[in-house]
């Protein structure tokens, strides 16, 4: 989470470019930290390299009399030397403390007369142990890289699980009434439009009528009636989706896309899942967004997120969208290209889904 006294913005995760110089001087050994590595470049990042699966907090304080505006992120474990590193250009300097037991903290402090953009400013998990945040505001190249280890040194590498469809056991999905339920599916985009196109051609609307339909049919086997706004490779329009899903009266809407950036940046990959508001959207959503971070434990999780996507603001009951990894992501499209590991993404929508009409009604 990045914090400040009156600055408060979510912790976003996605895979980023790993930036590496051979000058950086070597953190301690002995250090217990999970800081591992920094970095901040002349483009105006901040790179970071921990120990795998570490919880990072970044805060913001804006500048007071003599003092310039100062980022620092706080991580477990406490370092074995703290110091004091002279910056250069825009960034006055750099200190590595223990602000309390068991803790670290690396402080960036810059000139008075930088002004960043602390609306902007985001922690970014790029993989399991590296992190990137952009000093929005900062001009580039207006200091010199200065750092210390080696930011991709060790940095865990991601293997691709084959998954077998016969490991997922319908039985193992939560039990609730028969025919109690109402379930919405929206495969998003379809016919002329393909929605995102992805590495070697992997286009969006294939993957998701694909799993939208697996979601129907393990909801289905467990007694759940269930309602697709496609069944086929057809144009549809956002306002008939929302129309066929509040004529039904379900209890329940849900929106299965697949991801892209623009310029095809294939560092990026991640899972992320919307809702627009209300108690039960977001409890939709979390249900639905912990069971597929289970099923891909090494994506990087870009969080539950409130947006106003039309599909979810205009339907009358809780509705949420999911974005199931990016087409245009290495790690996320190979996986994608799996007819098992959709299978999976399937199952763990349905489970999510079972699991919040089973603790919400």
């Amino acid at each position: 989470m990045f914090k400040g006294r009156s600055l408060k913005s979510k912790l976003g995760f996605f895979v980023g470019l790993i930036f590496c110089s051979n000058f950086f001087l070597s953190l301690p050994l002995r250090s217990a930290s999970a800081l591992a590595a920094w970095a901040i470049t002349s483009n105006g990042n901040l790179k970071l390299r921990t120990s795998t699966g570490t919880k990072l907090e970044a805060f913001f304080q804006s500048s007071n009399n003599d003092q310039g505006e100062r980022v620092w992120v706080d991580f477990p474990g406490e370092l074995s030397r703290p110091r004091t590193l002279k910056g250069n250009g825009s960034v006055k300097e750099i200190r590595l403390g223990k602000p309390s037991e068991g803790k670290t903290r690396l402080v960036i402090e810059f000139l008075p007369s930088v002004k960043l953009e602390p609306s902007k400013l985001k922690l970014i998990g790029i993989s399991p142990n590296t992190w990137e945040l952009k000093f929005f505001g900062l001009k580039s190249n207006s200091f010199s890289s200065i750092g210390e280890g080696n930011i991709i040194r060790n940095s865990k590498k991601r293997t691709f699980e084959k998954i077998k469809i016969q490991d997922l056991d319908i039985s193992s999905l939560p039990n609730i009434p028969y025919g109690k339920y109402k379930v919405v599916i929206d495969p998003g985009h379809g016919g002329s439009d393909p929605g995102a196109v992805g590495i070697n051609g992997l286009k969006e609307t294939d993957i998701v009528l694909e799993v939208s339909k697996n979601v129907s049919e393990f909801l289905t086997q467990k007694g759940v009636k269930t309602i697709l706004t496609r069944k086929d490779e057809r144009t549809l329009d956002l306002q008939p989706r929302v129309n066929k899903a509040n004529n039904s009266k379900a209890d329940v809407f849900v929106s299965i896309h697949a991801n892209a950036t623009r310029g095809k940046q294939e560092h990026v990959n991640g899972l992320e899942t919307y809702y627009y508001s209300g108690s039960k959207g977001y409890s939709l959503a979390k249900n639905i967004h912990k069971q597929i971070l289970i099923t891909s434990s090494q994506s990087p999780d870009r969080g539950i997120k409130r947006s106003r996507f039309y599909v979810i603001r205009k339907s009358s009951m809780p509705a949420v969208l999911v974005e199931i990894g990016f087409v245009t992501g290495m790690y996320d499209a190979a996986l994608l290209r799996q007819k098992a590991y959709r299978e999976k993404m399937s199952f763990a929508i349905a489970k999510g889904i079972l699991n919040y009409l089973k603790v919400s009604n």
